[in-house]
């Protein structure tokens, strides 16, 4: 199911003050990197991802593979730093940015 524009709207706001959890470095997408990143993604649904590439195109093209290979929705990409979404399965309510911050 997309999401809606009011979800969008909440998610970003969430979204805008927290840190970066992963980085993706010289390395590239490795099968390592999307095992970590669908673990973060279970444990807060809501992350910032950094990408470290060298052109925009670049960039684009690791954040596209990034949704493609654990399912989240990109919500927002500005310059190097994409927010992602996915709904866990179980959300734990300690660790989810969507159940910490709900009143956001």
């Amino acid at each position: 199911m997309p999401l809606s524009s009011q979800d969008i709207k909440r998610l970003r706001r969430i979204g805008h003050h927290l840190k970066a959890i992963l980085i993706l470095g010289d390395k590239g997408l490795t099968d390592t990197f999307i095992e970590e990143l669908n673990a973060r993604l279970e444990d807060h649904e809501l992350i910032k991802v950094k990408v470290n590439a060298e052109s925009r195109d670049d960039r684009a093209a690791i954040v596209a593979g990034l949704c493609e290979n654990s399912g989240a929705e990109l919500i927002q990409r500005i310059g190097n730093i994409a927010l992602l979404y996915r709904a866990a399965q179980k959300p734990n309510p300690k660790l989810s940015n969507l159940l910490r911050y709900q009143e956001a």
